[in-house]
């Protein structure tokens, strides 16, 4: 099986590493109007409760999963770095 990668080009977020790779176990993708009125906690261990809607284009979605770099945020959301 080969390994996948989520990429990302944000380097001043907790879980970006190295050839623009995301370092985190798991990440959530939502819309921006989702992402904005929900606190930090509200994150990828809980995606299974929430309720999906769609974003209709690209530019509404936003990774609910991003901490900036040195943050106590880090650890709020229970994601995990991988390495």
């Amino acid at each position: 099986m080969q390994q996948q990668h989520i990429h990302c080009i944000v380097n001043d977020c907790h879980y970006w590493t190295q050839g623009n790779k995301c370092d985190a176990n798991e990440i959530l993708v939502s819309t921006n109007d989702f992402a904005e009125s929900q606190p930090d906690q509200v994150d990828a261990p809980m995606a299974s409760q929430l309720t999906p809607n769609a974003a209709g284009i690209c530019t509404s979605t936003a990774c609910k999963t991003y901490a900036t770099k040195g943050s106590a945020k880090a650890n709020v959301d229970k994601v995990k770095r991988m390495s």
